[in-house]
């Protein structure tokens, strides 16, 4: 067997064994994991396990997608989501050509506001807050010539007034990218861990996920087209609404049942589908259909478009700057704006930055 599939068997071996334990849902603790962490991955539809885009942000999507020309990346993301709840992700990227290592922090925040707090019968004790952090340090390195397999490690923590909750948890992922047909396949095992601390006396379940996804770059045009799977690890993931429910007329007492999803809505909801068309190497289009986020969000009598999301991202020398609006549903879509620094081009730190490689530019893949 070569090492490249021992490579995939461990990996799918390390995934399935966590799988075991893991459900989908709401039923998870620490479900903002599962939030996009930057413009570009919410066009795409939310989810990027493989891409061959310079975008540091896609390290903490799949740690393998972290590559050498993604060093000294600083990308800041700022925004209002729903309900007025502020988020901000940061990621940074080194790479140490002494070890041939590339490594990616993140950190992922989510402040909730205050929130009114009172007594069994109403009375007004006074106000607490609601936060979310997750901080993660992930590393990567090449295989032969085609492959890169990456980790990281992440802690989560969230508060909720007084408690809190803390959870350790890893990610693990793959990498292929074949220069000759312009195919790029990324795998990866998100969120396998156990909490360390929690809200109640039990124990919940981490919000894993196996994810896979294909890339094709097309040789004379400029588009890449984009599928990725999600919850390989369960064929069911439809949500059968109690509240879409049909009368029966056969039956005289007028029972309601709630439809079950079909083969082919059980299938779709594991599909997320995206295009990216880019003009004159300086602006990308975006475009991304998530079919489980519109059959979940939607209307029936109004579905609007749920599911879909759109991008432009603009590249310059020592800048690129991406924004994505994402449709939820007909309460509004959410919108996001990024700001990626090539510091390696933007500021000389002397002799020590020598030492440290600071201002070293690397090839895409080594």
């Amino acid at each position: 067997m070569r090492s490249s599939n021992v490579l995939l068997a461990i990996l799918f071996s390390i995934s399935f064994s966590a799988a075991r334990a893991q459900v989908v849902g709401g039923e998870n603790a620490f479900q903002y994991l599962n939030l996009s962490n930057s413009p570009h991955s919410s066009a795409l539809g939310g989810i990027c396990v493989a891409n061959t885009d310079d975008d540091i942000s896609f390290a903490l999507q799949n740690p393998a997608l972290m590559r050498p020309v993604m060093h000294n990346e600083l990308q800041l993301v700022y925004n209002n989501y729903y309900a007025d709840v502020k988020v901000l992700n940061m990621q940074y990227g080194f790479h140490v050509p002494d070890i041939n290592t590339s490594f990616a922090l993140g950190i992922q925040y989510l402040n909730y506001g205050s929130f009114t707090q009172t007594d069994d019968v109403g009375n007004v004790l006074g106000t607490f807050q609601a936060r979310d952090l997750a901080v993660s340090l992930g590393a990567s390195r090449s295989y032969l010539n085609n492959w890169r397999y990456g980790a990281d490690v992440k802690f989560a923590y969230s508060t909720l007034g007084s408690a809190l909750a803390g959870a350790m948890l890893m990610d693990v992922g793959l990498n292929y990218l074949d220069t000759s047909s312009l195919w790029d396949f990324g795998v990866c095992a998100r969120n396998m861990g156990v909490m360390l601390s929690k809200y109640s006396a039990n124990r919940e379940p981490m919000p894993f996920d196996l994810q896979l996804g294909a890339v094709k770059q097309f040789a004379h045009i400029p588009l890449r087209l984009i599928i990725t799977l999600h919850h390989l690890y369960e064929w069911d993931v439809a949500y059968n609404n109690p509240a879409d429910v049909s009368t029966n007329s056969l039956s005289s007492n007028k029972d309601t049942v709630a439809p079950a999803a079909s083969f082919w809505d059980k299938l779709g909801r594991h599909f997320t589908f995206a295009a990216e068309l880019s003009l004159a190497k300086r602006l990308t289009i975006t475009a991304s259909y998530n079919v489980m986020r519109r059959q979940e969000m939607k209307l029936t009598d109004y579905p609007a478009s749920a599911g879909f999301a759109f991008g432009l991202g603009l590249h310059l020398n020592k800048f690129d700057v991406h924004y994505a609006r994402s449709y939820y549903s007909i309460a509004g879509p959410y919108n996001e704006l990024s700001l990626t620094m090539h510091l390696n081009k933007l500021m000389n730190v002397g002799k020590e930055g020598g030492k440290l490689h600071w201002n070293n530019e690397y090839k895409d893949w080594l």
